[in-house]
């Protein structure tokens, strides 16, 4: 995936290092691309509660010291190969340039770029749950670094691709959140398995990725020039690593759609595939079909 050098970067959504969010907010921090992987392993080996009480969700949040991060200057897509940091800043500017337009009041969401551990309006974040949407304070978390590890450790290929769909997801968990779909989804309480609202919460969230990806890479002042099949496939590749099942599988377990909260990888798949083929926001409605590509 390659990027315009003369498109405009615009770091003013995201901050680097410390932590973000108020503490002792209200909210429960939702699981996207990898976010909630962690968690979804602790609750099938302790069978804990749900993520809210793991994550200490409603709490004050004790954060740990951060490792300060600089605040690389980013200005253009040219930065990045300069400096792959500006990669970050990149991704959410594409994707809050076309929801912007995409969706009529489109507020943007804050990007906080953390190390270790960070304080959110949801409770305390940490590194190996990955990144994660905290509907409380409108704000992405994602370790950088760890996001990296993750991948590799599911198996993925990885690459500016996979990242930017990661990104794309938990963006899409806002674009829910906004339209008031995530607060229905959760009226019912922390359902799981294969057409549960938080399966069905997450694969919304998929298509919202695909579809962002369909109209970034077709826009010809965007931040994304090129992306090719090796990119493309890249993505299908993160969207079957971060499938329930192939976790389950991972960890040693034997396969259990009851306890699914993000949906097999097939139905991931799918999701994206739908929302990247259609280009349209309009067909992510996961909550109203009985198809969800299992």
């Amino acid at each position: 995936m390659e990027f315009r050098s003369d498109a405009r970067i615009d770091q003013s959504n995201v901050r680097y290092g410390g932590g973000g969010g108020r503490r002792g907010g209200r909210g429960m921090a939702v699981g996207g691309g990898l976010g909630g992987i962690i968690i979804l392993v602790l609750m099938l080996l302790f069978g804990g509660g749900g993520i809210g009480d793991i994550l200490g969700g409603g709490g004050a949040a004790q954060p740990q010291q951060q490792q300060p991060q600089e605040n690389p200057n980013c200005q253009t897509g040219a930065d990045i190969e300069r400096d792959p940091e500006c990669r970050w800043p990149a991704y959410v500017t594409a994707i809050n340039d076309y929801w912007s337009q995409a969706l009529e009041g489109y507020q943007p969401a804050t990007t906080q770029l953390f190390s270790g551990q960070v304080g959110t309006a949801c409770g305390t974040g940490s590194s190996e749950m990955g990144p994660f949407y905290c509907p409380g304070d409108n704000t992405v978390y994602i370790d950088t670094e760890f996001m990296g590890v993750l991948l590799n450790q599911l198996g993925a290929a990885g690459g500016y691709a996979a990242e930017a769909y990661i990104v794309a997801h938990e963006y899409g968990h806002h674009i829910s959140n906004l339209t008031g779909q995530m607060r229905e989804a959760r009226a019912g309480g922390n359902d799981t398995g294969p057409e549960s609202n938080a399966v069905r919460l997450e694969l919304q969230a998929d298509c919202y990725a695909g579809v962002w990806f369909k109209n970034a890479m077709n826009d010809p002042d965007g931040l994304i020039e090129t992306v090719t099949q090796d990119d493309l496939n890249r993505i299908v590749d993160a969207a079957r690593a971060v499938g329930d099942d192939h976790i389950q599988q991972q960890q040693g377990g034997r396969v259990v759609p009851e306890s699914w909260t993000h949906g097999s990888s097939q139905m991931r798949q799918y999701w994206v595939a739908k929302g990247f083929q259609s280009g349209d926001p309009n067909v992510c409605d996961t909550f109203s079909t009985d198809d969800l590509g299992g």
